[in-house]
């Protein structure tokens, strides 16, 4: 499961999106137009129970997922909680993800937050959950990232740090690591703290871990990883072969850490509904790179002052493509998972603005 976290500085606004272990598939929109001041805070955590978030999570057990979303909405005694509101829900059946986004004053975002994934805890098993995408906690990941001026990332490593502190508080069993700036001093990225953790193994050994929050792993919820960053943006592309040799062809050439690749860009290649899918996370960087890769626009935005920017699914999907076609693979299809910057931004304005606390029900209407 997965969360993000929307901040409006004027009105102390904030987004939370909670991603559970399934992911819908769309095509990648235009952002609307932007809405200065806005800052969002996103935090992603994973749900295990894999039968309940994956599809037959949404054909025959799709009240699981809305009922994760409707414990960030209303209190235990059913009240509605002020200025929040879920902003959308994406669900993969393959990974078995599924993510919320959450939006909320800054006031009660965290404990619409905890909330979710004291819910999700509740319903998810992590020794039952099966899928394809790697996995490590009930409530995998955390990530909150600030948007606008008002709000910098050190305030969100702070907030992630209490969230930390609140999930191991509130679900006895669970355990946390930190990243990004919550993991202070050294800031170790994502990528950098699974690798450590053994997230990428297909049974990573609990035992060996010791979480900067909480016990030693139990089996029941797992390791959840909370930090925070300026924003990251997922974009899947799929490649028309089953051949997975080819997909982590690409994916090694593309990442930022390989010599050539895209900066900003974490990749991982996995098998995904009969094909093979390049999954990216694509993370903000101070500047945009030298030479061919900025043929393609680089959007950008401002937190606390510093401008930011990150690749744009069309130059990581014309990058896949190029790679792709030297392999006589051509691609099915680019999905973004959630939202750029700049539209979670003015989806979470319209939101809040119309008081709409279940909006995920409508938002695909309007972004249509």
């Amino acid at each position: 499961t997965a969360v993000s976290v929307c901040v409006r500085p004027q009105q102390q606004q904030v987004v939370h999106s909670v991603r559970n272990a399934a992911r819908n598939r769309e095509q990648p929109l235009q952002p609307p137009p932007r809405v200065p001041g806005d800052l969002e805070l996103a935090w992603t955590r994973r749900c295990p129970g894999a039968h309940r978030f994956g599809r037959s999570y949404q054909t025959r057990r799709g009240h699981l997922v809305e009922t994760v979303a409707r414990a960030a909405l209303y209190d235990s005694e059913g009240v509605k909680r002020e200025e929040t509101t879920v902003l959308n829900i994406f669900n993969d059946f393959d990974y078995n993800r599924s993510v919320i986004t959450i939006v909320a004053t800054i006031d009660s975002i965290r404990e619409a937050v905890l909330s979710a994934c004291q819910k999700a805890c509740e319903l998810i098993d992590m020794p039952t959950h099966t899928g394809v995408h790697p996995c490590m906690g009930a409530v995998d990941l955390i990530p909150i990232y600030p948007l606008g001026e008002e709000v910098g990332v050190e305030d969100c490593a702070q907030e992630a740090r209490a969230v930390a502190q609140g999930l191991t508080e509130r679900v006895r069993g669970t355990s946390v690591f930190l990243f990004g700036w919550a993991d202070s001093p050294s800031r170790r990225g994502l990528a950098q703290r699974r690798k450590e953790l053994g997230w990428f193994k297909k049974t990573p050994d609990l035992l060996a871990i010791r979480p900067d929050f909480g016990p030693q792993p139990l089996k029941r919820y797992g390791l959840t990883g909370v930090g925070a960053s300026p924003y990251v943006m997922n974009c899947n592309v799929t490649i028309d072969t089953q051949d997975i040799r080819i997909g982590h062809s690409i994916a090694a050439a593309i990442r930022e850490s390989t010599p050539g690749g895209i900066p900003g860009l974490q990749v991982l290649a996995l098998p995904h509904e009969g094909a093979v899918e390049i999954a990216c996370n694509v993370e903000s960087v101070t500047a945009p790179p030298p030479g061919q890769l900025t043929d393609q626009p680089w959007p950008s935005f401002s937190i606390d002052g510093q401008l930011y920017c990150h690749a744009s699914a069309s130059l990581i999907s014309t990058r896949v493509a190029e790679l792709a076609v030297r392999w006589g693979v051509g691609l099915k299809g680019t999905a973004l998972v959630g939202f750029t910057p700049h539209e979670c931004r003015a989806l979470a304005a319209l939101a809040l603005s119309r008081g709409v606390g279940e909006f995920w029900k409508e938002q695909h209407r309007i972004r249509m």
